[in-house]
This record gives C-alpha cells, sequence and structure tokens, in this order.
C-alpha cells in the first residue's frame, strides 16, 4: 500500500461515527443455507482472489463490499471457530468460536487486498475487543482470517501504519490469523440490506455509514449502484 494513499485515508476515516443500536433484531426466519461450501483457495476464476474478514455484524460489511469496483460477489458467513456447519443460533451463544464474517471474491487487478484492507477499517472499530457497538461477544470480534502468508504480511503491515498513525487513543485488536474453513450464513442473511431496508437496524445504523462511505469512496464504487 502506498503510504501517500494511507495517510489521506486516515483522515477521510477519523470523520466516520459508530452507531451503538443493536443487531439483536436478527430474527431468523429460516434456517435454509443454499449456499454451497466455498473452496477459499480460489475464486470462481483463475484471476480472482478471496479476503475474509471479520467487524462487527455481517450485514453492514457485506453491504459496503458488495459494491466495490473489482468485487465479484460477498458472502456473509462465520469462521473461526470449533463447531462444524454452525447454525446462526449456534453463533450467537459465543460457544462456537465463530465470527460473523464476510467473503470478498475479488479481482486484484482492479481492487488490491491492501486497499480492501484500508475500506475494513474505515468501516469497524478496530480497537474494542470482542464488541462493535451495541454488538457484544466473541462473534463480533475484528479479525482478518488470511488466504496466504502474502496477505498475512499485508495484514501486519497495514496495521502497524494504522497503529503509528494514532488515530485511534487505544492500539487495534483485530486477530490475524490463517482462514480454516468458511461456513456461509443462512440465506436470509445474505444481501440482508438491500433486501430488508424497512428494519430499523438497516435505516439507523447501516444506511447512514453507507452513504457516508459512498460519499468518501465514490470513485471506487460500481456505477449501477443507487444508495
Amino acid at each position: 500500500m502506498k503510504k501517500s494513499v494511507l495517510i489521506i485515508s486516515l483522515f477521510i476515516i477519523a470523520g466516520l461515527g459508530y452507531n451503538f443500536l443493536s443487531s439483536s433484531e436478527k430474527e431468523n426466519t429460516s434456517n435454509t443455507n443454499t449456499l454451497k461450501q466455498i473452496n477459499y483457495k480460489k475464486g470462481a476464476s483463475e484471476k480472482l482472489e478471496q479476503a475474509t474478514l471479520a467487524g462487527g455484524c455481517f450485514w453492514c460489511i457485506e453491504t459496503i463490499f458488495r459494491d466495490l469496483k473489482g468485487v465479484e460477489s460477498v458472502i456473509s458467513g462465520y469462521s473461526g471457530g470449533s463447531t462444524k456447519n454452525p447454525t446462526y443460533e449456534e453463533v450467537c451463544t459465543g460457544k462456537t468460536g465463530h465470527a460473523e464474517v464476510v467473503q470478498i471474491s475479488f479481482d486484484p487487478e482492479v481492487i488490491g487486498f491492501d486497499k480492501l484492507l484500508e475500506i475494513f477499517f474505515h468501516i469497524h472499530d478496530p480497537t474494542t475487543l470482542n464488541r462493535q457497538g451495541a454488538d457484544a461477544g466473541t462473534q463480533y470480534r475484528s479479525a482478518i482470517f488470511y488466504h496466504s502468508e502474502n496477505q498475512k504480511d499485508i495484514s501486519e503491515e497495514v496495521i502497524k501504519k494504522f497503529n503509528e498513525s494514532k488515530l485511534w487513543d487505544d492500539p487495534i485488536v483485530t486477530e490475524v490469523s490463517g482462514l480454516d474453513v468458511f461456513y456461509p450464513a443462512e440465506d436470509y442473511h445474505q444481501d440482508y440490506y438491500n433486501n430488508n431496508k424497512d428494519k430499523s437496524y438497516c435505516s439507523l445504523v447501516i444506511a447512514p455509514k453507507v452513504r457516508k462511505f459512498y460519499k468518501d469512496y465514490k470513485d471506487l464504487i460500481k456505477d449501477n449502484t443507487g444508495k
């Protein structure tokens, strides 16, 4: 990542606020999951790479990454735990060890992993351990599940630069771990914001953050988005 780009981005990030309304309204309307388990080593084509990130409720970060140029797909799911094929209810107990994550398939020739991480740190608070706003628990922890040693090196370098910037009073607590397994979440979690804009969490928490983000990063947003 070019240092100048990161420094400019730090000033943009400084203007963001974090909403403290809980996402506890996540009702389970269906346990159906029609998505197949993802091969995390390759994307849909040979040129695509994948990134798996956790930054609180996956509804919000999925919405933002989905509309970035160079992003082929974004799937909400669970990673970092010990329970096989966990359900949302099991993850919510905090006993499975999983975090709510998004898995992003992207074209590195259009948008790099370092840029995705810059955006990742833009849209959540990486200094609060096991918490994002009112959402508390290990399932809401900040984490980067890297797919390669190169991604690990980039992650550590980006975190180092952000810590050195003193943007936050507290140090970054984002976990950096190798990805083991990614489990897609239930169908009703996928593209949740666009399908449930009338829900209070979507309108009061996600929508303002999305609008602010799209304004700050308008050059990176796909042309066909209407947000």
